[in-house]
């Protein structure tokens, strides 16, 4: 009876083991379902690093706070009433700053919406082929070694680089 129980037990484990093998076969990743994955990554960080150059912006060129100077001596003093009286901040700078403030905390949940928009867009990527290729990026480093490596080959084509400009002039 153990020997019956023992290879039952075998007969299954192997059962199981041939499935997931074949469910794994089945979750292979095409070329394009990364090439899809790393264009949706590359496109939430180029919208990222565009709402970040807007915050640089609004901090440095910010006629009441008067730049990132005084941006960082308010930051510095914020939670803390004292502080705030010490470095004598005025009602106009209190609002600017709680603008940007205001500006900062919107960034994640735009940026947040709009990764998941692209996910849920099956013209751009899907949800089935974002959770395949995320599940495959984490148990396999190859795939994400290649989905990293086209993000960076994405990235460096919308990032103007005057090396490039002049290799194209000759």
């Amino acid at each position: 009876m153990k020997k019956l129980f023992g290879l039952t037990f075998l007969i299954f484990g192997l059962i199981g083991f041939t499935a997931q093998a074949q469910d794994e076969a089945a979750e292979e990743i095409t070329d394009e379902e990364i090439a899809k994955f790393a264009a949706m990554e590359d496109s939430v960080m180029a919208f990222y690093e565009q709402k970040n150059v807007e915050l640089v912006s609004m901090i440095k060129d910010n006629e009441v706070i008067d730049g990132a100077g005084r941006y960082n001596e308010i930051k510095a003093a914020w939670d803390d009433e004292a502080k705030l009286a010490e470095i004598e901040i005025t009602d106009d700078e209190k609002a600017a700053y709680e603008e940007i403030l205001e500006f900062m905390g919107s960034l994640s949940t735009e940026v947040r919406e709009l990764k998941i928009g692209l996910i849920k867009n099956d013209e751009v990527l899907g949800i089935a082929t974002y959770n395949k290729v995320n599940k495959a990026m984490k148990a396999n480093p190859e795939v994400k070694e290649k989905v990293d490596s086209l993000m960076a080959e994405l990235k460096e084509k919308r990032t103007p680089d005057e090396d490039e400009s002049a290799s194209d002039n000759g």
